[in-house]
């Protein structure tokens, strides 16, 4: 693991630990509630692997969180202005998927996530995953095939999507690849 996705991994795995903690829960008692296992919890805890965001999605569903939110609190420090260079970004190891966390912390419900998914890659998120938010998908380049329940949407450069009530997500990259603006709205 390079230094970078090593850093975010250990940024994420105390984060993981602090809510956890702060809810008094055991490593037994999250892994009931996420159904990720406590073996696979403590080596994210510790920093040792950097988790999947199928992992990451489940981790938060169990705390009540978006995955973004999750990310946020894990490596946003406060204040109005988050720089290119400061703002978090991540990279789910299984499918290539990176995100980068563009909005600065602060008490505003939204958030903006910028998304790449490499060409041919298909991230899975259940329901649980949209269950605090509201959003848009807004594709800035490439072709995104997105799977909403049992509806598939095939976006266009400069297609924006609203997203109905939570339903198992499918997001799709065909040939060549996908760039897409998430805006999400806690609550």
């Amino acid at each position: 693991m390079d230094d970078i996705a090593n850093d975010i991994s250990t940024t994420i795995g105390r984060r993981i630990h602090t809510e956890r903690t702060m809810r008094d829960w055991s490593l037994a008692e999250l892994a009931e509630r996420s159904g990720v296992s406590k073996a696979m919890l403590s080596t994210i805890e510790r920093g040792m692997t950097s988790p999947t965001a199928a992992l990451l999605v489940r981790i938060a569903a169990a705390f009540g969180m978006t995955l973004s939110t999750l990310i946020a609190r894990a490596e946003l420090q406060g204040g109005g202005l988050l720089r290119e260079a400061d703002q978090p970004v991540w990279r789910d190891p299984d499918t290539g998927y990176v995100r980068r966390h563009l909005s600065p912390a602060c008490d505003m419900p939204l958030e903006l996530i910028k998304v790449h998914l490499p060409a041919g890659a298909r991230v899975s998120l259940p329901a649980a995953s949209y269950a605090f938010i509201k959003q848009q998908i807004w594709l800035i380049s490439g072709q995104l095939e997105f799977t909403e329940g049992d509806v598939m949407h095939r976006l266009e450069p400069g297609d924006c999507l609203a997203l109905g009530a939570p339903s198992d997500c499918i997001f799709h990259a065909l040939e060549a690849g996908a760039d897409y603006l998430v805006a999400l709205v806690r609550g």
